[in-house]
């Protein structure tokens, strides 16, 4: 390719990063000032920067900030990390919602709800539940030597195994216990104090770093796993590192907002139509893209039925089920 065309090529793709970042700025500025407390956009401009009146900021720092940067945050974690598993799992399908990760946290948490009585256990349940379906499709890999495309149906039996036995000790608790985990499960952004989302920003960030690091294991991913192993990318480890970052973020995010759907599925299909395949771009369009969807579908939350906030995660599973119909159409066209 001509240097000329390159630079061309190069700056398209930056050009698509800052058109996400200033969408992903409006969308916050507007979702700050969404809520049963109208606050013209001049007020919520005001106190952001300390000024306005008090009442404004209390609304604003105490109760809505968090809210936004919860969105922004597990939205960068599972768009990230939905763009990693797609690429180590060579499979368009994958994703924390399709893997099963999803419905492990869900698990997690149900049995700190009804045998822990909740509390700061129920993090630490969803997060252990989340995490254990990527090591149990992992050991299936190494025992059975199943392929990576395989992997996603483990995924989907382990997503019936947990959601089974979430049903289950549902079904043996109390009316009380149970209406917490059904409550759980709908997904709330106000659940994330500032520590929790420090913590999602970290790890995020961390993740963020060595996906980064390894974007030309990604690209060369793209052409095969041989290929990737004859341009000397040690893919089996790859994919081992890679498939337990992305699910550490994941299951940190679902552990203190509930269930959210698909949004690791669709944030990386829609950039890739603007970016392509190349992971030096994709992976902070996409973590933008999935933030942005997350502002948006909790937008839509606030206002679709106000004063009552509707859950999230039905909002996003209700965005991200066409989509997944979708790419099972486009497969099935195409094989």
């Amino acid at each position: 390719m001509p240097k000329t065309e390159y630079k061309q090529y190069i700056g398209k793709k930056w050009l698509v990063i800052i058109s996400l970042v200033i969408i992903l700025f409006i969308a916050a500025l507007f979702s700050i000032s969404v809520g049963a407390a109208g606050l013209p956009l001049r007020e919520v401009l005001s106190a952001v920067f300390g000024g306005g009146e008090s009442a404004s900021r209390t609304i604003i720092w105490n109760v809505r900030m968090p809210r936004v940067a919860t969105a922004i945050g597990v939205g960068i974690a599972l768009a990230m990390a939905g763009c990693i598993m797609q690429s180590v799992l060579r499979n368009s399908l994958a994703s924390a919602s399709t893997l099963g990760i999803a419905q492990g946290a869900t698990f997690g948490a149900a049995v700190a709800i009804i045998y822990f009585e909740a509390g700061v256990q129920i993090a630490a349940f969803a997060f252990v539940g989340g995490i254990s379906t990527t090591f149990l499709i992992l050991l299936l890999s190494r025992i059975s030597k199943i392929t990576p495309s395989t992997m996603i149906l483990a995924g989907v039996a382990l997503s019936a195994m947990f959601t089974g036995a979430t049903a289950l000790i549902q079904y043996f608790s109390d009316d009380v216990r149970m209406a917490s985990v059904i409550f759980w499960t709908f997904g709330n952004l106000g659940r994330a104090g500032w520590n929790e989302i420090l913590l999602i920003f970290i790890l995020s960030a961390a993740a963020f770093v060595y996906f980064i690091l390894n974007r030309w294991n990604y690209n060369a991913m793209e052409s095969g796993t041989n290929t990737a192993k004859s341009l000397g990318v040690n893919v089996d480890m790859l994919v081992l590192v890679s498939m337990v970052v992305a699910t550490l973020i994941s299951a940190v995010a679902i552990a203190f907002v509930g269930t959210i759907n698909f949004i690791g599925l669709i944030a990386p299909h829609i950039v890739r139509k603007f970016v392509g395949n190349d992971y030096r771009f994709l992976i902070p369009c996409s973590a933008l893209m999935g933030a942005i969807i997350m502002l948006g579908s909790d937008i839509a939350s606030c206002m679709i039925a106000p004063p009552a906030i509707l859950p999230i995660g039905a909002l996003t599973s209700f965005l991200g089920a066409p989509m997944f119909f979708y790419m099972i159409i486009k497969k099935g066209k195409m094989a």
